[in-house]
């Protein structure tokens, strides 16, 4: 009996209208932090043909903070979807032309009473739970279909920027197919790539991504006997973009984590400053779980963290390494209470999220990708912590 199963995730391109939206929302992130290393941002943004909205609440240490974001946001959108691709009508969306609005208030004084607390102390932004992973499938610690699927994309827009391939368009969408053979990785089954075009023959088109971006991806050694490669199977793809569907901030939950490798807790990433939980937590809980894999404590591990708004420690924090794990989960679960600061400001310090910049977060996936989250400092310190429960 064959043990043969399969498993599918998939990405998006830097221009597919959502992650636009996910990027322009991180842009205002880096922009309010820029002015405020304590300020606040809950931004959301809506894309469609020839219309852009910016929306939310924000707060800084700044008395011009809503006129500068009045003034100063419509450009910076325009800047985003220009080094995105997006220049012009035949691409999907004109920025020059567009109709571009800001409708950011200021942040309620409620919340962020709970969040900035006495004695410089910050709470939990909301309430929630979060989930980060790892696995040793590949070297930094991600499932090989997300990290394949986010590759293609991003190697559809390296290509289209350079020239290679300029009859190319911003939008773009992956899909990665893996086979295991009981729990070991056998190869990769079937990708699938949709991309924008210019109007173009269709049978031409297909061997060019197959030439230069699906093989050059997805080497030989990784292909399955019965690989296949699906390029455009709904046929021509020339009108994109916003142009094509709208866009929002927050829609690609699954792109943005592990391609459906663990539970997701439901809040996304994109437009939130670092007290939010729903995204400096799963940065923790990854942190966390890279550190587990890395070891070689396990081969997989899911961490679960949870808050109540204004906490100043999590509710909960949960371990699960399936099994795969090569010393109690138990003795894990203690130690990594003692080598990781999971409190709101302890991630807040330790992964420096106050001072990082979130734009580049926004497209090919928060993981997996070398940003501090992804970093494993302290393996030494939790076989230390593991030793002394022996």
């Amino acid at each position: 009996m064959s043990n043969r199963t399969f498993f599918t995730s998939e990405s998006v391109s830097e221009g597919h209208p959502d992650k636009v939206a996910d990027q322009i929302s991180d842009d205002v992130v880096d922009f309010i932090l820029g002015l405020d290393p304590r300020g606040k941002a809950a931004i959301e943004t809506l894309i469609g043909p020839g219309y852009l909205v910016i929306a939310g609440e924000a707060h800084a240490r700044v008395d011009t903070l809503l006129e500068r974001l009045q003034d100063e946001l419509p450009q910076r959108a325009r800047e985003v979807l220009k080094r995105i691709g997006y220049n012009g009508t035949d691409s999907g969306f004109a920025p020059d032309t567009a109709d571009i609005r800001v409708l950011v208030g200021a942040q309620s004084v409620e919340i962020r009473n709970k969040v900035d607390q006495d004695e410089g102390k910050v709470g939990a932004g909301d309430q929630g739970l979060m989930f980060g992973y790892a696995c040793d499938e590949l070297s930094n610690g991600m499932p090989a279909a997300i990290q394949l699927a986010h590759r293609l994309v991003e190697r559809q827009s390296e290509v289209r920027k350079s020239g290679l391939l300029d009859h190319l368009l911003p939008d773009a969408k992956s899909q990665v197919t893996v086979a295991y053979n009981g729990d070991r990785l056998e190869g990769v089954s079937t990708v699938v790539l949709s991309t924008q075009h210019r109007p173009q023959e269709l049978n031409q088109l297909r061997r060019d991504v197959l030439e230069h971006i699906v093989l050059p991806i997805i080497p030989e050694e990784l292909r399955c006997p019965d690989f296949k490669v699906l390029v455009n199977p709904g046929g021509p793809f020339t009108l994109g973009g916003p142009a094509a569907d709208c866009g929002v901030t927050g829609r690609k939950i699954i792109v943005d984590t592990y391609g459906g490798s663990c539970p997701h807790g439901g809040g996304a990433f994109s437009g939130k400053d670092p007290t939010k939980v729903d995204r400096s937590a799963a940065y923790a809980a990854r942190w966390v779980a890279n550190h587990v894999v890395a070891g070689g404590f396990a081969k997989r591990c899911t961490v679960q963290l949870a808050y109540a708004i204004g906490s100043l420690a999590p509710i909960s924090v949960y371990l699960d390494c399936h099994e795969s794990e090569t010393v109690p989960v138990s003795q894990l679960q203690k130690a990594v209470a003692q080598v990781f600061d999971l409190s709101p400001s302890g991630i807040l310090g330790e992964l420096k999220l106050s001072t990082a910049s979130y734009l580049p977060t926004a497209a090919y996936g928060h993981f997996g990708r070398g940003f501090s989250w992804d970093k494993t400092p302290r393996i030494d310190a939790l076989r230390t912590a593991l030793g002394g429960l022996a």
